[in-house]
Order: C-alpha cells, then sequence, then structure tokens
C-alpha cells in the first residue's frame, strides 16, 4: 500500500491515499445529506401524524360508534345470538380505558370524548390541531449545524461524543420547530473548539468507507419504515401541502359518517 511520503504519480496526479481520502470525505458528506432528508422525512412523519390525531380523531370515533349502534339495532331486531356477539363485542371496544387521555392526544379520556372534540363533529368552531412543522429557516439552520457538527466528521471518541450530545440538541429544536433555539446553537458551535483532523492511514480510510456504508444500509432501512407507514404513505401523496390532505380525508370521513347515520336511523326504522 503507498505510503504518505510516497512520490506522487506523474503529471501531478494524487496519490492514491489522497484519492482514498477524497472518496471518505465525499462518502461522509452524502451520508449527512441523506441522514438530513432522513430525519426531516421523521419530523413531518411524526407531525403529521400529530395532526392526524387531533383533527380526525374524534370523527373515527364517531364511526366506531355508529358501527356499534348499528349492530346494536340489528341484534335487537334479529334477535340472533350472532348479531348480540358482534354488538357486544364492537360496544366492548369502545368502552373507555382509564388513563387513556395521554394515550390519545387530549380529545379522550375515560369518560369519552372531550367537549371540543365532540364538538369536532358539529358546526360549532373550535381549536384548530397544534402546527410544529418547521419553516424554512428552521430547516435552513438544521442542515448548516448537521453538516457542521455531524458525529461522523469526528476523528476522535471525545469528540463524537460532543458531536452527538449537541446534534441531539438541535434535533429536538428542529422537532419542535424552534428557530431561535437552532440559532442559539449555531452561536454556541461557532464559539465551541474546532478539533484538528488527525491525518488518516489507508487502513483507518478503508475502515471508516466501511462504516460509513453499514451507516447508510441501516439508514435505508428506517427510511424504508417510514415510508412504508400508513402515515409515511399518506404524507407522501401531499408533501407540499399536508393540511389540504387531511381536509380531504375529513371529507371523506364526512361522507362515511353521513352514511353511517342513515344506515343506523334505518335499522332504527326511522326512515
Amino acid at each position: 500500500m503507498t505510503t504518505p511520503e510516497a512520490e506522487p504519480e506523474q503529471g501531478g496526479a494524487p496519490r492514491p491515499e489522497e484519492r482514498l481520502e477524497q472518496a471518505v470525505r465525499a462518502a461522509e458528506q452524502a451520508l449527512i445529506e441523506y441522514e438530513i432528508a432522513l430525519e426531516t422525512f421523521r419530523v413531518e412523519v411524526e407531525n403529521f401524524s400529530r395532526l392526524h390525531e387531533q383533527r380526525l380523531g374524534p370523527v373515527y370515533a364517531r364511526l366506531e360508534e355508529l358501527e356499534a349502534q348499528i349492530l346494536e339495532a340489528r341484534a335487537a331486531r334479529t334477535g340472533d345470538a350472532g348479531d348480540r356477539e358482534r354488538a357486544d363485542e364492537a360496544r366492548a371496544r369502545l368502552t373507555p380505558i382509564p388513563g387513556v387521555e395521554e394515550l390519545l392526544h387530549g380529545w379522550m379520556d375515560g369518560d369519552g370524548l372531550f367537549p371540543e372534540a365532540t364538538a369536532m363533529l358539529t358546526d360549532r368552531a373550535v381549536r384548530p390541531p397544534q402546527r410544529v412543522r418547521p419553516g424554512e429557516e428552521a430547516r435552513k439552520l438544521y442542515r448548516e449545524l448537521a453538516r457542521k457538527a455531524h458525529p461522523d466528521l469526528a476523528q476522535e471518541e471525545a469528540e463524537r461524543v460532543r458531536r452527538e450530545e449537541f446534534i441531539t440538541r438541535v434535533n429536538a429544536a428542529y422537532a419542535r420547530g424552534d428557530e431561535a433555539q437552532l440559532r442559539e446553537l449555531a452561536e454556541e458551535w461557532a464559539a465551541g473548539p474546532v478539533p484538528e483532523r488527525l491525518p488518516s492511514r489507508g487502513e483507518e480510510l478503508y475502515a471508516r468507507l466501511e462504516w460509513l456504508d453499514r451507516r447508510k444500509e441501516m439508514l435505508t432501512l428506517l427510511a424504508k419504515e417510514l415510508e412504508d407507514s400508513a402515515i409515511g404513505a399518506m404524507l407522501r401523496l401531499a408533501p407540499d401541502d399536508p393540511d389540504r390532505l387531511l381536509e380531504e380525508i375529513a371529507e371523506q370521513l364526512a361522507a362515511q359518517v353521513r352514511e353511517r347515520e342513515a344506515e343506523l336511523a334505518s335499522a332504527l326504522g326511522r326512515d
């Protein structure tokens, strides 16, 4: 293997080890860009999931309630044991569970739907769901910080730990869309120590490339999990206007609610 002391190749071409260093730097930057894109998508999926549950959770609950009432009306009319069993199972699925409020993001507690959640099923105005999608400035700050402070750029373990702790704070601020905090973190990083990059030998460079490749494979699996999730698939249908997608889903669910209400009225003999 060529050593750092070897003479340059004819014509001033870079030494093999220099080309390997360039390959490592390119792979590091490519991995960082990939992680930035993956983290951005993860935040979008998480936020869209929250908005989806806040906006549409009560409508799904209404549909389940209507289904139970329809089955109960059918069982009362037919007296069939199988119909009664299906009705009881549907009702059991709706039985409030103590402590469920924390799990259902504030629209239901152990006694059922909150008044505000019930209002979502009527024409009354309600508080809109919280929007936590990072803005363009937050995205810009996040990308700059990720490129500068990414742990994969560390050459020593102590420096890697410092970067990992810092990036954890950056990720948390980005997930909240907190531009002010991201600016403070940018200033903190700029004022912090800049470690010297130790010269790399060929064996270390090859090992680095292998690690980067394994890391990319792991991130690819994580990205596929996000993309294949129900929320991820929904978000990819309208990445630039997820709020409109929520409105379209809400309209479809409202139509289903009307259909089930009509079916219930028919089952109760009110039509």
